[in-house]
Parts: structure tokens; sequence; C-alpha cells
């Protein structure tokens, strides 16, 4: 397998396109409006109830100049249930390419797919959930987050360029640098997020391992009707 060794990198890169999709929807209210401060040419794109929350806090007018669906973006529309939104390969472009690769680029014209500089992520509330008394397996199941950790993954492999921002406690330091700094973050700052970044996936993946490691097959027959084979 041929890999990307790249050789040439930026330090400081502008904040143009942020990909945001949001369990935890704390602190939304003070960092969108900031990011449009700092950054006044940022498009947000974005899904189901963050989509929601971010119209709701920009209002229409900025919304119609800054927001823009997923499912407008990839010309896919959301799996029933909101399964499958992100997992699509115009947005895995935008998170892996890279600026001195002249493939990737050319990759990005071919799909009018845009470069994300920013990806504002948390996961579904795995932890959360399962720390009530009496949760079942199906509930455990249905809050195990495919498309937020696959995001969060890609962001930080190509902290080069992309900033992968996993912590709503963060929002305050990233602003203020965007703002000392002509809407940029440098690359110290994108090590500093990746290094948080895996540790959160990590934590949530273990999360789910250690709920699920002695679930026996009695519980989940307690809890479906199952159907068998003909």
């Amino acid at each position: 397998m041929a890999l990307n060794i790249v050789t040439e990198v930026d330090d400081r890169v502008a904040i143009r396109n942020v990909l945001m999709s949001v369990s935890d929807k704390s602190g939304l209210e003070d960092f969108v409006p900031g990011l449009l401060e700092k950054c006044p040419g940022v498009r947000i794109y974005s899904t189901g109830g963050t989509y929601s929350a971010v119209e709701k806090i920009l209002g229409a007018a900025a919304s119609a100049d800054h927001l823009v669906t997923v499912p407008d973006y990839t010309g896919q529309p959301e799996m029933q249930g909101g399964l499958v939104k992100t997992l699509d390969f115009k947005i895995y472009l935008g998170l892996l390419s890279e600026t001195y690769n002249q493939a990737h680029q050319l990759d990005l014209r071919r799909t009018g797919g845009v470069a994300f500089d920013m990806v504002v992520v948390n996961l579904y509330p795995f932890r959360q959930t399962t720390a009530r008394a009496g949760v079942t397996a199906e509930e455990a199941r249905t809050n195990i987050d495919i498309g937020g950790p696959c995001m969060v993954r890609a962001s930080a492999k190509n902290y080069l360029r992309v900033a992968s921002l996993t912590d709503p406690h963060d929002y305050a330091a990233v602003l203020d640098e965007l703002g000392r700094n002509s809407g940029s973050l440098s690359l110290n700052t994108r090590l500093r997020l990746m290094k948080k970044a895996f540790a959160h996936t990590a934590e949530y993946d273990t999360a789910i391992a250690g709920f699920f490691a002695d679930l026996a097959i009695d519980a989940l027959r307690s809890i479906y009707n199952t159907h068998e084979e003909p």
C-alpha cells in the first residue's frame, strides 16, 4: 500500500470551512457567533439537531450566508433515524486532503468539495446513558456513535491542516487564538487538539467495550423478539 508522506505544511491555517456535529451543545451560543466574528467568511456545515441549534443562534439572515446542511453539501439525504449523515466521500475528502498534494486538490475541484479546516464534534452520550439504573443493551447500542468518531479520527489524523475540536471547554481558547491571529490556528494548537481528540475516542471505545464485555445472550433474548432463520 502506497502511503502519502507529507513534507510541506502550513504553520497557521485560516478557518474557512467548519464541520460541526455535537451531542453536547453547551457553549455553542458563544462559540458560533465568536467564530463568525473572528472568521467573517466562515461556512459551517452541519447536521440534524446541531444544524437547528446553530440556525437558531445565528438567525435567518446569517444562516443563509454561513450555514449549510450536510445533505445539501453531499447530495445525499440522511438515513432514517439519522444513522448515516456524514459518512460520505466528499466529507472525508475534505477532512483528509493535503494542501500541497496536487491530486487531492484536483479531487476537491472534481467533486466540488471543500477542504474542512476545523471539525467541532462530540459524541453520543454513551457513558451518561449506561450510567442510568436499569439501562438495557438496546438503549446502550443506540448510543454508539459511528459518524462522530470517524470525523474526529480523520480530522485528528490530518492535524497538519485540520483542527479537531472535541471539548466545549476549549472553545474560548480557540476563539482567543483566532482573534489574535486573523482567524487562523497554529500547528501547535492543532497538535494539542489532536492529542485530546484521540484520547476522547479511545475513552469512548473503552466505555463501549466495558459495557458489553459481560453481556450474556439471555439478556438480549429478554429485550428482542428474535426470528429463526428458515
